[in-house]
């Protein structure tokens, strides 16, 4: 952005400050997409011209207003804990921190309405004072936001019984802004609400989110260990399916995965670890279940006791497993892939037996269409982007989803496709392609085409 074009924003902002100290900006323009080495290569020096810092929906309107009628790109950012580069612009412009917009609105029958920036951990202590509890939350929940949940999360604790924070039910509205002369506001509801799901805030500026909670329960935390792969692997397929144990994390870590993440002291070598939150009064169950499968209980504890700590179990799973093995093991890198609910079991078998600690196993199982099934963030030892390309083909090619977490580019990284609801809200609410460009291919493509 020249000179000029920065003084005419901030002489329409007002009072609204243009930050565009150095380090800022370096700090602001990324995420975690350091997870992938192939992601660090391809968007290293990528980094907005400034950051402004709304607190309420009214200043986020003049920020929308005054890069629409300058024509600056405008990315948006929640807590930076996303892995694709989400929150990293590309062509420069303008980085909009939604962190200040961070009010619950209301709690009642069953439903947070919260501001986009609200961070999931002081949502969920909000519902709890009221007898609630939100159905989902990433191993980030201390400092992933609402906002940034919704466009660029999946699920986490929780997806074994509510699945992906996508699936009908889970997000019941959003209230977005269009990026115009004069934006206007609008509310979305269901079907219509998920248009906006997943988009990296390609297709419209979410101000308020509106989530499904569940009746707060007494959890425990416990890891169990087993002495092979598959036996562990069995015991969460059937403790999924135990409709009598109320589930909220069923994890699995394949030998040496334990021991590289951090829980050396309670899983010995050559054992596979299994962390789960369950409700405090299927303990019996749980160990029940475990011993069929030559399975134990390793350690227990209190959720409530240790819950927003780095003492709760939920700080090895999901994408914190990945993270903790990073700090001490620089060679490697992970996947996200997604196992089909009839044939679960049989293709992590083949996975596990083809690609051996290559391609470490780590199983996340949840719900999918109704169905108890697993997703897989494996860890992989990388030695090149050619041989990870390999990897990611031969999951596809034996029938096993592959979201690719080594794009920044929305169609490559999930569904493959074009989403037609989300290329038409990106139309409705973003004519200028002014939203985080350069993250959605098919509106390039139409652009292009035009």
């Amino acid at each position: 952005m020249d000179q000029n074009t920065m003084q005419r924003l901030a002489a329409d902002l007002g009072d609204l400050e243009l930050i565009t100290d150095s380090t800022a900006l370096q700090r602001y323009s990324k995420d975690f997409s350091w997870f992938s080495p192939v992601l660090t290569e391809a968007l290293e020096g990528k980094r907005a011209d400034a950051i402004v810092r709304p607190t309420s929906e009214e200043q986020v309107r003049r920020v929308a207003a005054a890069c629409y009628r300058h024509r600056v790109p405008l990315t948006l950012r929640g807590s930076g804990t996303g892995n694709y580069g989400q929150c990293t612009p590309l062509r420069g412009g303008v980085l909009m921190d939604m962190s200040g917009l961070n009010k619950v609105l209301w709690i009642a029958d069953g439903v947070a309405r919260v501001q986009a920036g609200a961070r999931l951990v002081d949502i969920d202590n909000a519902a709890r004072e009221k007898g609630w509890e939100l159905r989902l939350l990433p191993s980030t929940y201390r400092l992933a936001t609402a906002g940034g949940f919704f466009c660029g999360g999946f699920g986490g604790i929780g997806s074994i019984t509510y699945g992906s924070i996508g699936d009908p039910g889970n997000v019941l509205g959003v209230r977005a802004m269009s990026l115009a002369e004069q934006p206007e506001v609008s509310e979305f509801r269901s079907a219509e609400a998920r248009d906006l799901y997943h988009a990296y805030g390609v297709n419209g500026v979410i101000t308020e989110l509106e989530f499904a909670l569940t009746p707060a329960m007494n959890w425990q935390e416990a890891v169990l260990s087993f002495p092979s792969f598959m036996e562990g692997v069995r015991f969460c397929q059937t403790l999924g399916r135990a409709t009598g144990v109320i589930k909220k994390l069923l994890t699995l870590l394949a030998d040496p995965l334990p021991q590289m993440c951090g829980l050396g002291k309670d899983v010995g070598e050559g054992r596979t670890a299994v962390l789960c939150l369950v409700n405090r009064a299927a303990m019996e169950a749980v160990e029940e279940i475990a011993a069929n499968f030559n399975g134990r209980i390793e350690r227990q504890q209190d959720n409530a006791e240790v819950y927003g700590t780095a003492k709760s179990l939920v700080e090895h799973t999901w994408n914190h497993t990945t993270l903790h093995i990073l700090r001490k093991h620089k060679d490697i890198t992970y996947l996200q892939s997604g196992f089909r609910p009839w044939e679960n079991v049989e293709k992590v078998e083949q996975m596990y037996r083809h690609f051996g600690n290559e391609v470490m196993m780590h199983l996340e199982f949840l719900k999918a269409d109704g169905a108890v099934t697993c997703s897989g963030l494996q860890v992989i030892r990388y030695t090149s982007e050619e041989r990870l390309n390999e990897i990611i083909q031969y999951h596809r090619d034996n029938g096993v989803h592959v979201s690719n977490p080594h794009t920044y580019i929305l169609e490559d990284g999930g569904k493959l496709s074009v989403d037609p609801g989300q290329l038409a809200m990106k139309q409705r609410l973003d004519p200028a392609g002014l939203l985080n460009p350069g993250k959605m291919r098919s509106w390039d493509e139409k652009g292009a085409a035009a």
